[in-house]
């Protein structure tokens, strides 16, 4: 399985915590969230791994040439920053598989892959969204899907009691998404997903697996806890 990492994020919201460092490379228990990504993907099949790069990657790349993963890693760099899916589309280009998933560096979601990507074909979708059902929250937007599991719609960000999110891990059919011949610099989020959601290709795959987003200092506090745990 080949798998893109969005690594490229500023990280502007942590860099009080941080620093000027790009979000993957946040320390977690004095490793980089990054290497917890690639522990989680070691245990999944992944094959090959291509990081989408931006702000700041000489100091990943400095850091991956001391490693070593049990895959391929390759990497693309964005010259000026081009939206996520402007960094999706750059590294889908390098793929060499029909369907790819994609993960945020900054977010961990430990849905089981293999599970996945076995549903999105199942299912022919253009894209596989993983999703992570959340009670009292306000932070993310919603998903709906029907029965069958297919999404309808996209909701904003507001107060639920109870509500599936967008938990970041993406199993993207290439040739449908780089048929939409989207520009350069775009929102994978608001220029795909939302605009062409009414095709009906698009579904949603349900996880009780472990999840946390280290975009904002209190989760990134509490990751340094959960992560301790989980890769004891």
């Amino acid at each position: 399985m080949e798998v893109i990492i969005l690594a490229g994020g500023l990280g502007t919201r942590l860099q009080g915590v941080i620093g000027q460092y790009p979000k993957c490379m946040a320390a977690v228990n004095g490793r980089p969230f990054l290497a917890y990504l690639f522990d989680y993907l070691g245990t999944q099949g992944c094959t090959r791994v291509i990081l989408s790069l931006g702000y700041k990657h000489e100091v990943i790349l400095e850091w991956l040439a001391q490693q070593t993963p049990p895959f391929v890693v390759d990497h693309v760099v964005e010259q000026e920053p081009m939206g996520t899916g402007g960094g999706i589309q750059l590294a889908i280009k390098d793929a060499v598989s029909d369907h790819v998933i994609v993960l945020n560096g900054d977010t961990m979601f430990m849905a089981d892959l293999r599970a996945q990507m076995e549903y999105h074909r199942s299912m022919h979708a253009g894209t596989t969204l993983g999703l992570k059902k959340m009670y009292a929250f306000d932070r993310y937007g919603i998903v709906v899907t029907n029965d069958h599991g297919r999404i309808t719609s996209f909701e904003e960000k507001q107060y639920r009691e109870e509500g599936m999110i967008n938990a970041g891990v993406y199993i993207v059919d290439t040739r449908h998404y780089l048929g939409k011949q989207l520009p350069a610099k775009h929102s994978f989020e608001k220029a795909y997903l939302e605009r062409y959601t009414m095709e009906g290709r698009f579904y949603g795959f349900e996880s009780e697996a472990y999840f946390i987003d280290i975009g904002i200092p209190v989760d990134y506090e509490k990751a340094q806890q959960d992560l301790k745990i989980i890769f004891s």
